[in-house]
């Protein structure tokens, strides 16, 4: 019997396991991959606090080892799914363990293009986040990928650090805000390419340059040094999602705190409904979860 079983060996999962042990709770971690989650692809992190110039790689390997050390066990399993009760139970690809509460932190992965070489050039010319990489793109031209908020806000952002934004969108209007694309529009070095996808991505060592495609079959090829693809996010809940509410989207709803709608059943990281996914909140998310589900324990 643990006292917190916490399912994904991300940012959030791995800063509960601390949190959590540092209370001298009996913590489980259970992950269906590899540690580290999504940051550990990231070539450098630039944008948390008192970390700049940390590949992703060694920023999630001493993570990882900094919850071991404080003796999280972490385990390698897949979680089929988990059940609700006093006692919670969490069934594995090789296992059932049993926990008195259980934090979801299995995040959420960026929806891709699809193309064939796509993620060869991912942190070589593609990115899913504006914020963590638009600087390594100043003065240089890049494209953004998407008609909702996100992709608005990505290309308002790189605006005012880039050369050329090109706008990429499928239909001939923009799903986000008005307001948005008014400011868009006033931004000289933002080009709007609508009714069009990209259909090929070119380069050698990194992207250098991607085919565009109209919805006629009209084909032409823009010179970038980046792609930003802002099309949405999957998240992971595919084992909890007949338990735990979620939104329209797919995202555990909770409240700030990170409860779920099942007492002692928390969710921390990007799985969670929010509106900000960047590495710090995730940190954030996995100490709240873990302090709450403390405190769940400690009141039984």
């Amino acid at each position: 019997m643990y006292d917190i079983i916490i399912i994904g060996a991300g940012p959030a999962g791995l800063t509960s396991a601390i949190y959590a042990r540092r209370a001298m709770k009996k913590v489980l971690v259970l992950e269906k991959l590899s540690y580290g989650g999504q940051i550990i692809n990231t070539l450098s992190i630039e944008n948390y606090p008192a970390s700049p110039n940390i590949s992703g790689f060694d920023f999630a390997t001493r993570l990882y080892n900094q919850a071991k050390d404080l003796g999280a066990e972490v385990k390698f399993e897949e979680v089929l799914k988990i059940g609700d009760g006093d006692i919670k139970k969490v069934v594995t690809s090789k296992n059932t363990y049993e926990a008195k509460s259980i934090i979801l932190a299995t995040g959420s992965q960026n929806r891709k293009l699809g193309l064939e070489n796509e993620d060869s050039f991912i942190s070589k010319g593609i990115s899913y986040c504006a914020t963590c990489d638009g600087a390594f793109y100043k003065g240089k031209d890049v494209a953004v990928v998407g008609g909702g908020n996100t992709a608005l806000e990505d290309a308002l952002y790189l605006s005012d650090i880039v050369n050329t934004v090109y706008l990429i969108h499928r239909r001939d209007e923009f799903r986000g805000e008005e307001a948005s694309v008014n400011k868009l529009k006033l931004k000289e070095n933002v080009k709007f390419i609508f009714n069009s996808n990209v259909t090929k991505l070119i380069g050698k060592d990194k992207l250098e340059k991607a085919e565009i495609t109209t919805n006629n079959g009209d084909k032409s090829t823009i010179l970038i040094d980046g792609l930003f693809i802002a099309i949405g996010r999957i998240p992971f809940n595919d084992s909890f999602k007949d338990i735990v509410n979620i939104d329209q989207n797919g995202y555990i709803i909770a409240t700030e705190d990170c409860h779920t709608n099942i007492p002692g059943i928390f969710v921390a990281g990007d799985v969670r409904s929010k509106e900000v996914r960047q590495l710090v909140t995730a940190a954030s998310d996995g100490a709240i979860a873990a302090t709450e589900a403390i405190k769940f324990i400690n009141n039984e």
